[in-house]
């Protein structure tokens, strides 16, 4: 199992806001199940990074520009700009960070040219 660590300030920052809103019943709908899926992306990224549903794979584009393996997740498989988690591991073993999230990329031949990811920095854990 591991520890799943936020990329900071971007996905701390949204992660946090999400599960405020959740709480508190503030969520839009759009809110709610964005919330929804990537809890559930996060739950089996801990559990099994290759998990089958993930369709996890290598963004070499990604791993060339911030020198280190850049991994992207699924949050959800047949829907037209589906999010996508990217993360690396680390920063100790046993740790995965998440750096991004990003509607599906259209353009494919500059399909990662535009994702900014955040810094593997953490101050703590989901």
């Amino acid at each position: 199992m591991y520890e799943i660590h936020l990329g900071i300030p971007e996905m701390k920052a949204l992660w946090s806001e999400l599960q405020r809103k959740h709480r508190g019943g503030l969520s839009s709908k759009a809110e709610e199940r964005l919330y929804k899926l990537t809890g559930k992306a996060m739950r089996l990224i801990s559990a099994d990074p290759r998990h089958p549903g993930l369709q996890t794979h290598e963004i070499t584009a990604l791993t060339r520009r911030y020198g280190i393996k850049v991994w992207q997740s699924y949050l959800e498989n047949n829907t037209p700009k589906a999010g996508r988690l990217y993360w690396v591991y680390g920063p100790g073993q046993g740790n995965i960070t998440i750096i991004g999230l990003e509607p599906h990329p259209e353009d494919k031949s500059n399909a990662y040219q535009k994702i900014v990811l955040s810094s593997m920095e953490d101050t703590g854990t989901t």
